[in-house]
C-alpha cells in the first residue's frame, strides 16, 4: 500500500516507518523539519514537508495515497498548545483525507481516555475517536497507554549513573508495550479488513507498577536503587503554577495526567481479540523483563569494556620509562 504516516519522526512512528518498509509498503511522511526526519529518507520513505495545523499544506501530501497512520502527539516544547495540535490539527488531518478520497486511517488514541474528562490530553483524544468515528471513513482507532522505551530515562538510566529515581506517590500499574511490537501490530491491522471501524487496545502482557519495575531493575543490574518519590499535591500545584504562562501551557497539560496515576485504576485490558483477529501469537510480545534483560545486558557489557581499557591506560602510566642505553 502507499501509506502516509504522521508523527513519523516520534518514538513510536519511527518504528511504524520501519515496519511498513519492511513489509514492502510505500511510504511517504509527513514532516516539518527534513534535516530532522533526513533518517527516514536515508531507509527508503519520502518526505514531504507539511503541517496539519496549516490545512492549505495538505492536499499535496495526501495526494495518491491510500492510507494514512496517525501518530502524531504534541510535545511539552512545542509552540502550539495541545488542543491546536491534537484537536485543531487532527480535525484539519481527518477533514482533509476525506475530500482526498482516501479510506482508511488509523489513529493512536490513549487507553481509557473516555473515563478522564477532566485530564485535558485524555478529553481531547476521547473527543477526536468520536469525531474520527462520525467521519465515515474506515478508521481502527489503537489504544495504548505507555511505551517500554521510556522507562529507560525514568528507571535504568537514573540508576546506572547512581542517581535517584523519581516516581509519583501512587502505584498505578500500567501495561506498558514495545513500540517495535505496536509498530509490528499496527502494519498488521491494515492487512485484515476485520480492523475496519473498530478499536482495540495496544498494550503489554502485564500491568507494571513503579515498585515492581524498580525491583526488576535491581535484580537484573545487581545494583540497588535510590528512591525519591513526587507527592501528587506537588504535582498539581506545579499544573496549577504552569497555567501562568503561556509557554508552559503543554507542560501544564501535561502534569494533569497526574490524576491518572492517582486513581490507583490500573491501565490494563484483555488483548485476546487482538491477537485473535490479528492472527498474531502472544508469545511474539517482548515482555518487559526480556526488554530490561536485553538492555542491561547490552551496557553492563559496554560499561565493563570501559572500565577495562581505563584500568589498561592506567596500567600503562604507571609502568617506567626504561633506557635502552
Amino acid at each position: 500500500m502507499k501509506l502516509l504516516i504522521v508523527g513519523a519522526t516520534g518514538t513510536l512512528g519511527r518504528q511504524i516507518v520501519r515496519s511498513a518498509l519492511d513489509e514492502g509498503h510505500e511510504v511517504r511522511c509527513l514532516v516539518r523539519n527534513a534535516r530532522k526526519a533526513a533518517f527516514l529518507k536515508e531507509w527508503g520513505a519520502e518526505l514531504m514537508m507539511g503541517d496539519f495545523c496549516k490545512p492549505e499544506t495538505l492536499p499535496r501530501v495526501l495526494e495518491g495515497m491510500e492510507a494514512v497512520i496517525d501518530a502524531a502527539a504534541a510535545r511539552p516544547t512545542d509552540s502550539l498548545s495541545m488542543k491546536e495540535i491534537d484537536w485543531n490539527g487532527k480535525v484539519n488531518l481527518i477533514q482533509a483525507v476525506q475530500k482526498a478520497g482516501i479510506d482508511r486511517y488509523i489513529f493512536f488514541s490513549l487507553l481509557n481516555a473516555e473515563k478522564y474528562p477532566d485530564v485535558p490530553l485524555m478529553k481531547i483524544k476521547h473527543c477526536t475517536e468520536k469525531f474520527l468515528k462520525e467521519s465515515g471513513l474506515n478508521y481502527t482507532i489503537l489504544r495504548p497507554c505507555g511505551f517500554m522505551q521510556g522507562l529507560i530515562g525514568q528507571y535504568a538510566v537514573p540508576m546506572l549513573d547512581n542517581q535517584a529515581v523519581w516516581i509519583s506517590g501512587e502505584s498505578t500499574p500500567i501495561a506498558y508495550m514495545d513500540t517495535q511490537d505496536v509498530a509490528r501490530l499496527t502494519i498488521r491491522v491494515l492487512e485484515v479488513p476485520e480492523t475496519q471501524k473498530q478499536t482495540y487496545p495496544m498494550i503489554g502482557t502485564k500491568a507494571w507498577t513503579p515498585e515492581e519495575i524498580i525491583d526488576l531493575c535491581e535484580r537484573l543490574s545487581d545494583k540497588r536503587v535510590k528512591i525519591a518519590r513526587v507527592p501528587l499535591g506537588l504535582l498539581r500545584f506545579l499544573r496549577g503554577f504552569t497555567r501562568f504562562f503561556q509557554w508552559t501551557y503543554n507542560i501544564s497539560d501535561r502534569l494533569a495526567f497526574a490524576e491518572v496515576l492517582a486513581s490507583g485504576k490500573p491501565l490494563n485490558a484483555s488483548m485476546d481479540d487482538v491477537y485473535k483477529t490479528l492472527g498474531v501469537d502472544v508469545k511474539e510480545t517482548t515482555t518487559l523483563e526480556a526488554y530490561f534483560q536485553e538492555y542491561f545486558s547490552r551496557i553492563l557489557k559496554k560499561l565493563k569494556e570501559i572500565d577495562y581499557e581505563k584500568n589498561k591506560a592506567k596500567k600503562k602510566k604507571k609502568t617506567p620509562f626504561k633506557s635502552s642505553v
